[in-house]
């Protein structure tokens, strides 16, 4: 997982992607062939689980709204990405943000196929394969991080890109844990409520203070997806579904709770 910015309340998340630059044109002009780099591979990444996605309506029962669900994610996802491509300081894209990328593929495809599967709880083989893909995902957050280290490639957008896949993979499962009726309808707070202090953060702009260092924040997003793929699997019913899904969401709240608490009593800077 990235560790450049803060991650508020277990959730791994930065508080988006930022305003457009004016100037980012000329911006983009300082680092000649960034532009260039980054469209040849994520267009290559598109393509490519566009191919998957294609495949993949034609061995399960979806539609092509699955198809154009992958596609227009992805593409939405990728869009964002150049737009914020300035706060990338370096003339490279890098191999850290093309795995975050392909991460971003994982979980298009996930989210596509929890929205179009009419009877995804009835058929186990679709729900081992999505707690395949999931745990992959999983397993690949953090390898975008050490190649950027190592490649010295570390930038905000790198640590912002990876921070919002992690978002959506966490929202997507609540859904699908509330789509298989794992949990109540509370569940779908464990990915909605990142997105809750975001808005919040409007209304009180000190919780849009920085954040200090913690373990805590990482372990309880990495807890966030374990439990909620644990969740997916066709074996783990009621209630223990529900008992992992209530122990995630705890863990969240507390996790929230401490760092609101901090961010309100700060002073704010002059």
């Amino acid at each position: 997982m990235a560790s450049e910015p803060e991650r508020l309340g277990g959730d791994v998340f930065d508080r988006g992607w930022g305003k457009m630059p004016a100037d980012w044109a000329s911006q983009l002009r300082q680092r000649p062939g960034l532009l260039g780099d980054t469209l040849a591979g994520l267009s290559g990444l598109l393509v490519g689980t566009s191919v998957v996605a294609l495949a993949v309506s034609f061995r399960l029962p979806l539609g092509w709204d699955f198809v154009t669900s992958v596609i227009l994610s992805v593409a939405l996802i990728f869009a964002l990405v150049v737009y914020a491509l300035p706060d990338h300081p370096h003339r490279k894209f890098g191999p850290a943000n093309l795995v975050t990328a392909f991460r971003a593929c994982l979980v298009s495809l996930t989210g596509a196929t929890v929205l179009c599967f009419e009877s995804l709880a009835a058929t186990d083989l679709a729900l081992w394969t999505l707690a395949g893909v999931v745990l992959f995902a999983l397993a690949l957050d953090g390898v975008d991080g050490y190649l950027a280290r190592s490649y010295g490639h570390e930038s905000p957008l790198g640590a912002r890109f990876d921070m919002e896949i992690d978002a959506l993979l966490i929202l997507v499962l609540s859904f699908a844990a509330a789509l298989l009726e794992k949990a109540g309808l509370w569940v779908l707070l464990i990915g909605l409520m990142r997105y809750g202090f975001v808005a919040a953060g409007w209304l009180w702009p000190k919780l849009n203070g920085e954040l200090f260092p913690s373990f805590r924040r990482k372990l309880v997003c990495v807890l966030q997806i374990s439990a909620l793929c644990l969740i997916l699997i066709p074996f783990v019913i009621q209630p223990y579904s529900t008992l992992f899904a209530a122990v995630a969401l705890l863990a969240l709240v507390y996790s929230f709770t401490v760092d609101v608490v901090y961010l309100l009593r700060r002073p704010v800077a002059p």
